[in-house]
């Protein structure tokens, strides 16, 4: 009977020290978003966009204070050079030096594609944090490559959300997410996200590569790289103007 009884409690045991070890849902995306969203950062980056037919790289500057105030200079190549982007909140505008005109984008045009990309307005737009968000519960775990991985089931807490849910797989030693199908609330995959390499830069680790897939839309994808980036970065308010896009 004794026996019986340390074992039982050997058991116990066992198992609040493996539950103790798995982190919920919660702090897992607290340290994703510790990552992802900095108070300030300038980032050079491109994307190669396959299409059905060819493929052609798009070159760019962002500067970007918290996750409402963004703007894009688009440097490369000279059919795209000069054209601005700036988000302030939930309002978007895209200028284009060969009309002078500021347009803005909302409703419907926000899930239109930027550039023939597998990116919408909306994607480039999105830099929330994930904790406030999503509702999510830690759905098990998995191995990719060498990398093993929490594997989390978000749901939007809001309508307005672009993707009302999200299966993301977050790297357990580095905390990023290294791979996610996004959802519409119908439960259709509409798109997929997958690190092909990451980095280590001012004592955080950040996707370096990315490839995004709209599943719904021919084409093998769009690559994102990032080039260089800085964190923390002094940036003067007033370049988060509309007069900035004339500049």
């Amino acid at each position: 009977m004794i026996r019986f009884a340390l074992l039982i409690g050997a058991i116990a045991a066992f198992a609040a020290a493996a539950s103790a070890q798995v982190p919920t849902a919660d702090a897992i995306l607290d340290r994703v978003d510790r990552n992802a969203v900095p108070g300030s950062k300038i980032l050079v980056s491109e994307m190669t966009i396959h299409g059905r037919r060819e493929s052609r790289t798009v070159k760019s500057k962002s500067w970007i204070e918290g996750e409402d105030k963004a703007f894009t200079e688009y440097l490369d190549p000279p059919r795209e050079r000069g054209i601005k982007m700036l988000k302030l909140g939930d309002r978007l505008w895209t200028y284009s030096p060969d009309t002078d005109r500021a347009i803005a984008i909302s409703g419907h045009m926000l899930r239109q594609s930027v550039m023939g990309s597998d990116l919408s307005y909306e994607d480039m737009m999105a830099d929330h944090k994930l904790r406030e968000a999503y509702d999510a519960r830690v759905a098990g775990e998995e191995t990719l490559g060498d990398r093993p991985c929490w594997v989390l089931e978000l749901t939007s807490r809001s309508g307005e959300i672009a993707y009302p849910s999200r299966k993301t797989w977050v790297d357990k030693g580095r905390f990023i997410v290294i791979k996610e199908e996004r959802y519409a609330k119908s439960g259709r995959l509409l798109k997929t996200l997958e690190v092909r390499s990451v980095e280590f830069v001012q004592n955080r680790w950040l996707p370096k590569e990315v490839l995004f897939r709209d599943v719904l839309k021919e084409g093998q994808g769009t690559e994102f790289r990032i080039l260089s980036i800085e964190f923390d970065a002094p940036i003067s308010d007033a370049l988060f103007s509309k007069a900035s896009l004339r500049k």
